[in-house]
């Protein structure tokens, strides 16, 4: 069973601090200091001079533009998270894709950035809503049937988010029965959904939603990559805990249109050359690593054949 209630008054700061909009309904003023990356101490990237890539249609149309359409997530702690008083996104994600522009010619201060929920990720790419997008994109087979993948700049792997005074689920063996909550048309769910049905699955377009949700006892389990919900247990370290070893291998990656070949190798030589002049690590050192996980080794770069 599972018990609805409203959200303790201990509870407030919490939600208003990870979820925008929240700080209002719980009725208090402010909220708690924020935790997320510092501005003054994130890396400044190099921008490449005279780069081109004609034989990519998606850099020719950035370049014209002046600058590139970046798909990105906003609710994910030192991962994609946007700041909704100024806009401004922040996180390791979001220090990959401004790299990526620099790499590929175009000053990062020029990046638009869009909001993209996971099922909409292929669709975006393929209709050209954005050029590339960076947001804990999973790469597997099925995914590259339908977009293009360079790297993968980061391994992550699936675990379980839950409120620190719950001490009945130790891992994916103890969902029977449970309400489990993880993003829709994600990796995350399709595995519990496949691999554990006798959870309680329960589907929302953002993380956020979830962790509201279990917050506030709607849910007992959010179920996610363990990059982003460490970024979320560490914003709330009284009331949010991980539990279990991950039980899953989720290689992150940059999605490219389909076909656009020129764009996603140019995007792979940029990953290498970034891990191996330390950019890579400045940028985990400066948003992912605030959350006390230190930076593990870049996964090797996967240059699967044209398309």
């Amino acid at each position: 069973m599972f018990r609805t209630t409203r959200a303790p008054r201990a509870l407030c700061a919490v939600l208003a601090g990870l979820l925008a909009g929240l700080a209002a309904a719980c009725g208090k003023e402010g909220s708690p200091p924020s935790k997320g990356p510092a501005a003054e101490r994130l890396p400044h990237y190099q921008v490449a001079e005279g780069f081109r890539l004609p034989a990519s249609r998606t850099w020719t149309r950035a370049k014209k533009r002046g600058h590139f359409v970046v798909g990105v997530k906003e609710d994910q702690p030192y991962l994609g998270e946007k700041d909704p008083a100024t806009g401004t996104y922040s996180g390791f994600d979001i220090e990959i894709a401004k790299m990526m522009s620099a790499s590929l010619g175009l000053p990062p201060k020029t990046i638009r950035f869009r909001t993209i929920a996971s099922a909409n990720r292929e669709t975006a790419l393929q209709n050209g809503q954005i050029d590339y997008y960076v947001g804990t994109y999973t790469i597997n087979a099925n995914r590259k049937k339908l977009v293009g993948f360079a790297g993968p700049y980061y391994l992550a792997g699936q675990s379980l988010l839950v409120r620190t005074d719950e001490h009945d689920i130790h891992g994916p063996q103890d969902l029977p029965g449970k309400r489990v909550c993880s993003a829709a048309g994600s990796t995350p769910y399709q595995r519990i959904k496949a691999d554990y049905p006798k959870a309680v699955l329960v589907a929302y377009d953002t993380y956020s939603v979830c962790v509201d949700n279990l917050l506030t006892y709607q849910v007992e389990a959010v179920t996610t990559d363990d990059a982003i919900l460490i970024g979320y247990a560490a914003k709330a370290p009284g009331e949010l805990k991980v539990v279990g070893k991950p039980f899953s291998e989720e290689p992150y990656g940059i999605g490219v249109p389909h076909g656009d070949n020129a764009l996603r190798f140019a995007l792979d030589d940029a990953l290498a050359a970034r891990e191996k002049n330390g950019d890579w690590k400045k940028a985990y050192d400066a948003t992912l690593g605030l959350s006390g996980v230190p930076a593990p080794q870049p996964p090797a770069i996967d240059r699967y054949p044209a398309s």
